[in-house]
């Protein structure tokens, strides 16, 4: 009897063993594997994966290789004004607001070995103006560029999601905008307000932010409404505020950032007007150096080249580089647009 027992025990733990690797055999084989990485790790991998597919779309457009070029030379020459005033140039001579070369025989004077670029009428070295006018340019540029796609991706995803009077009251207010001339709205603002640079950069990412920017914006976020996934966060209920912040939105951004360079361009072009006319409390920018030859009478004098062409090629450059790097984006950004 107690044999018997025993056979049955043994009988019962092999069998017993026989079911533990049958299922460790099919836990590794079938059985889905646990994922122990946080879920903010794996969204960060796969934006970087991401992000180094769109890097390598952006690489094989060769415009867009020569924007960045540009880009990325202008903003050298910003660092290298700080650099230079510190370490090699004299204040008192190469301050761009401030500075005089008394040794100069003639002002305005040519471009030399101690003046690359030459002097202003004021007996400002050119060159230090150029690469101090730089940084306010990028910064100019770049807060108008972040205001507007703030603004214009806010807008056009809650006008796409609620439609009816929300859509109704943004787009009459964007085609307000849109029909007035934006130069004169400009020029009326430096008229009864003293602009600064910060201040010309949020009224122009305002400006255009409720206007052009925000009713395209709005046309691709009316193709993201209707995704399912969209319909999936309803119906989990999500709030409109979840669902118009988490998941229409990112799926606007890449549009927006490609906006976001062409924004930059008209926030250096503003700003070259206004200068220009003189209606900018600025210290210093390449509209101010046009306005500074412009005051002095040598805006057509040819023989005096340097006071006209620094200022003027460098806003054409800065915004054709920007430009250029919005066209690859943009091929980037719609799959259609790119070479087969």
């Amino acid at each position: 009897m107690n044999n018997k027992n025993v056979s049955d025990a043994n009988g019962l733990e092999q069998s017993a063993e026989n079911v533990n690797s049958a299922e460790g055999a099919g836990s590794s084989s079938g059985a889905p594997k646990r994922i122990d990485q946080p879920l903010w790790q794996i969204r960060l991998k796969l934006a970087w994966k991401q992000f180094k597919a769109n890097a390598a779309l952006f690489a094989e457009n060769k415009i867009g290789l020569v924007g960045l070029g540009i880009v990325v030379l202008f903003a050298l020459m910003s660092f290298a004004y700080p650099i230079l005033i510190n370490t090699v140039w004299d204040p008192k001579i190469y301050d761009p607001i401030t500075g005089f070369d008394p040794y100069a025989v003639q002002q305005p004077a040519p471009p030399s070995a101690r003046h690359l670029l030459g002097t202003d009428p004021l007996g400002r070295d050119v060159l230090s103006q150029l690469l101090y006018s730089t940084g306010s340019e990028f910064l100019l540029g770049l807060v108008a560029a972040c205001v507007t796609v703030v603004i214009a991706t806010t807008v056009g995803a809650i006008s796409a999601y609620y439609g009816g009077v929300v859509d109704m009251i943004f787009m009459r207010l964007a085609d307000i905008i849109i029909m007035t001339p934006y130069v004169p709205i400009m020029v009326a603002l430096s008229l009864l307000f003293d602009l600064q640079l910060i201040h010309l950069a949020f009224a122009i990412g305002i400006l255009s932010g409720f206007g052009g920017t925000a009713v395209i914006i709005k046309s691709q976020a009316l193709t993201v409404k209707v995704r399912t996934f969209i319909e999936a966060a309803k119906v989990a209920g999500g709030s409109s505020g979840h669902v118009i912040f988490s998941h229409i939105i990112p799926n606007l951004l890449p549009l927006s950032f490609l906006y976001m360079m062409f924004s930059v361009n008209s926030a250096i072009f503003s700003e070259a007007v206004l200068s220009f006319f003189g209606l900018l409390n600025i210290r210093m920018s390449w509209g101010l150096m046009i306005y500074t030859t412009q005051a002095a009478g040598y805006l057509i004098d040819m023989k005096r080249w340097w006071l006209i062409f620094p200022a003027s090629i460098s806003i054409s450059l800065l915004c054709a580089g920007f430009y250029l790097m919005g066209r690859a984006l943009d091929e980037v950004v719609n799959p259609r647009l790119r070479k087969r």
